[in-house]
């Protein structure tokens, strides 16, 4: 059923009258200036971890510009400096055919805010975020000049993509973010990400791993963000606020605000297109169109 129908607008309209109002962060959403979530230039990639497939790396190094374009991979997030995730993207994006490829990586905050440290991320068109935990990457790059050159990346219409902890980064709302373990959802001592995609909180390895119902408890605490959860092997590649499922499992959406959706969960498959900001369906599996049920 689409947003616009009768049914949406009864439904407003009962809940006024019953003294409720409608939810603020759907109305927002919809009236915000667009993008509302995602990059005003440039393009968000978020893997899910796992085995990828050459695939999505293609896309990634077609969007950033060719074999020729200038990649930066970041492998801060992995326990050591040489990590498996790390060294597993410089294979993939070798082999897509990525030519120029520069690592930039530090354990120290007053490194990441040096002008030659992030001298490489100037030129660079497109930047990879391999995967490990969290709260390595923000812990040294949130609010550094690192964050403000990534963010110039996309102001520049290049693409950042982040794989598995990578991916949950790229959020205004950190998921998993705690040192002490993964198995804490939310710590309120990293629950900030950097805020490329935003009002939003990224899982990752979700049916792998058994993380289905995690981000259902999450909004219940927050209802205004959009949560989204990335199966292995699976991407959602994000341009201003068109969201489009690519690889070879399903991405997970959840929405507090959905007035039609008494569990606030849909599943969306290789080839759906997501508006972010509306927050509905514009394209499914079957090819048809806006349907937003």
């Amino acid at each position: 059923m689409r947003r616009g129908s009768p049914l949406v607008l009864l439904t407003a309209v009962a809940l006024a009258g019953a003294g409720l109002a409608a939810p603020s962060a759907r109305a927002t959403a919809q009236a915000c200036a667009r993008p509302c979530v995602g990059p005003k230039r440039g393009a968000i990639l978020a893997a899910g971890g796992g085995d990828l497939g050459p695939a999505i790396y293609e896309d990634f190094l077609r969007l950033a510009g060719g074999p020729n374009a200038h990649i930066v991979l970041i492998p801060t997030a992995g326990a050591e400096d040489g990590s498996h995730d790390a060294w597993t993207a410089l294979d993939a994006l070798r082999e897509a055919g990525a030519e120029r490829i520069e690592v930039v990586h530090t354990r120290n905050r007053r490194i990441a805010d040096l002008p030659g440290f992030v001298a490489p991320l100037r030129e660079a068109t497109g930047v990879w975020i391999s995967g490990g935990r969290q709260w390595r990457l923000v812990d040294v790059y949130l609010n550094t000049l690192t964050q403000k050159e990534l963010q110039r990346v996309l102001d520049r219409g290049g693409i950042i993509a982040g794989n598995s902890a990578g991916a949950s980064a790229l959020a205004s709302f950190l998921l998993r973010g705690s040192p002490t373990g993964n198995g804490v959802v939310v710590d309120p001592d990293h629950d900030t990400g950097f805020g490329f995609l935003r009002g939003v909180a990224i899982d990752q390895h979700l049916s792998q791993r058994g993380r289905e119902q995690d981000l259902i408890k999450v909004l219940q605490d927050h209802p205004e963000l959009l949560g989204i959860g990335v199966d292995e092997g699976t991407a959602l590649l994000i341009t201003g606020d068109q969201a489009t499922v690519i690889g070879r499992g399903r991405v997970a959406i959840y929405d507090h605000t959905d007035p039609l959706t008494l569990i606030p969960l849909r599943y969306l498959g290789p080839g759906d297109v997501y508006d972010l900001g509306a927050r509905q369906v514009l394209l499914d599996q079957a090819g048809s169109v806006g349907d937003g049920g």
